[in-house]
Parts: structure tokens; sequence; C-alpha cells
């Protein structure tokens, strides 16, 4: 069933789990996702990265992303994952996406506004529902170790109520300590942050660059309150290894037995991860 942002990530409140946003540049990916939201009965977000325009456009794979939402068992959200202009959001809404993602965090406080606003307001004319991001996560989907005082890239909970009022998004992504990517250091999350944020707003809360922690660290932002987790890189790399597997054992095969086994990968990852999401 195709919903909005909004309402997918209302569902997931209402059954105590945050909602796992899945980036799906393939068929396979989607498959593994829908499969195991069906299983698990719970809510899903399909996302479409900008990043990943060079690996398969939005016009090709866009339409995929809508039909199996539409046909799922589950509520599914159709996302476009951080969209770097407002142009590219458009597009999006207009192929027929229920949630974009405007990252304009690079900006500056009051630029990040104008632009999210911008996007907000055409984007509820078409009841399609916004994410914005303030605060900021190195190295977006590489991962990496920050240089300096990491304290100093995290959201600021104070300006939060302000932000939310100002530019009217559904939800925001937030920056506690996670990175994209693959970690070269080990992630230290500064939990109080998504507390402290929660004490003055009720937006639905965003972690970015999950893939790597713990199952405690897991836990513990659920239970704090993050209500939408994006998840990829291990999904992936575990996709990888299995077609790698598959090809050093055999290797002169048909290219579709490749596809069904890193589907399977990628879905029992997933089955390991959703649990971790449910409060």
């Amino acid at each position: 069933m195709l919903v909005n942002l909004q309402e997918v990530l209302a569902e997931g409140r209402k059954r105590g789990v945050a909602v796992p946003a899945i980036n799906t540049p393939n068929l396979e990916s989607i498959i593994a996702a829908i499969n195991e939201a069906e299983r698990q009965n719970i809510p899903l977000i399909l996302s479409h990265a900008e990043l990943h325009e060079s690996v398969l456009s939005i016009e090709v794979i866009g339409p995929i992303m809508l039909m199996f939402a539409k046909k799922a068992k589950v509520p599914v959200c159709v996302h476009f994952d951080h969209g770097e202009s407002y142009e590219s959001c458009v597009k999006a809404i207009k192929l027929g996406f229920t949630g974009v993602m405007i990252d304009a965090s690079a900006q500056p406080y009051e630029e990040n506004i104008k632009i999210t606003k911008k996007v907000v307001e055409y984007a509820h004319k078409h009841n399609v529902s916004v994410e914005a991001e303030l605060g900021s996560l190195p190295n977006r989907e590489s991962g990496g170790v920050v240089t300096g005082d990491p304290r100093l890239l995290y959201t600021d909970p104070k300006l939060v109520p302000d932000f939310v009022k100002r530019t009217g998004c559904d939800a925001l992504a937030i920056a506690f300590g996670t990175a994209h990517g693959i970690y070269k250091a080990k992630p230290v999350l500064s939990i109080d942050v998504i507390e402290n944020i929660r004490k003055v707003s009720d937006i639905y809360l965003v972690m970015h660059g999950g893939s790597g922690l713990s199952k405690d660290d897991y836990q513990n932002v659920v239970k704090a309150g993050i209500d939408k987790i994006n998840y990829y890189t291990y999904m992936s790399y575990d996709g990888y290894a299995a077609a790698k597997a598959l090809i050093e054992k055999e290797p002169t095969g048909f290219f579709h037995d490749v596809c069904t086994v890193a589907t399977a990968a990628q879905q029992n990852k997933l089955k390991e991860m959703f649990e971790l999401f449910k409060r």
C-alpha cells in the first residue's frame, strides 16, 4: 500500500517501530526489502538516493519502486533520499514519489530554512511529505574519521523548534555521532542529543549512517526517539559477498543465479536489522 512519508512514520510510532528506510538502487534490493517488511509485518520506506543516479536513474527505478509499493501488504513510502536541490525534489514528486528529503544542511542556517521551506511548499500541495536535515553527517556514503570536535557537527536541540516551525518539514534528520557508509573508527553516539530534541519537539526524527552500529546502539537510539533509520551499506555488502562466493564456487553459470543469492543474502541481513528497530 503506497502512503506518504508522514503516514508511514505515524504508522511506525503506532506499531512501536523505527521505520526502516532502505536504499534500493536495483531490483534485488527492492525485492529483499519488500519481502522482509511483509514477513515481519512492519511499515517500510523504499529510498532512491540522488547519488545513486549513476547506478540507475530515478526515471527507470522510480516506477519499479512505486509498483512494488502499491502492491505491498504493508504501508510503503517511496522516498527521494538526500535531494540536493529544489529541482531534483520536484522531479521526484512529479514521478510519483510520496516523500522527499531536501538536504541543505551544508548551507548556513537561514539558507537551509529558505531552501527547505520552498520544497515543503511545493511538496505539501501534492500530498508529499518532506524530510530535512539539521546538523551535519561526515563523509556522505563513505564513512570516515571526523577531525576536530565532532560535537560541532551535531544538531543543536535549541534550534529544532524554530527550524520546524519556519520550514514546515515533516521529519528531521539529525546528527549525533553517526556517519554515512563504512566506519573507519568506532562511532560514539550522543544519545542525549536525541533526548534533548525530544524534550522540545515532537517532529519525526531520522537517523542516517546506521550501518555498522552495535545492536545496543540501535536499541538505544530507537528507545530515545528515532522514528526512521536509513540502512543500505552492510546489506549491500552481504549481497556482494554472496554473489562473490557463488562465482568463486561456480566460475561458469547464469547471471540470474547471482541475482538470486544476492537477494536472499540482503533479505537475511534485513531480517536481523528490522528486529533491532522495534521498541
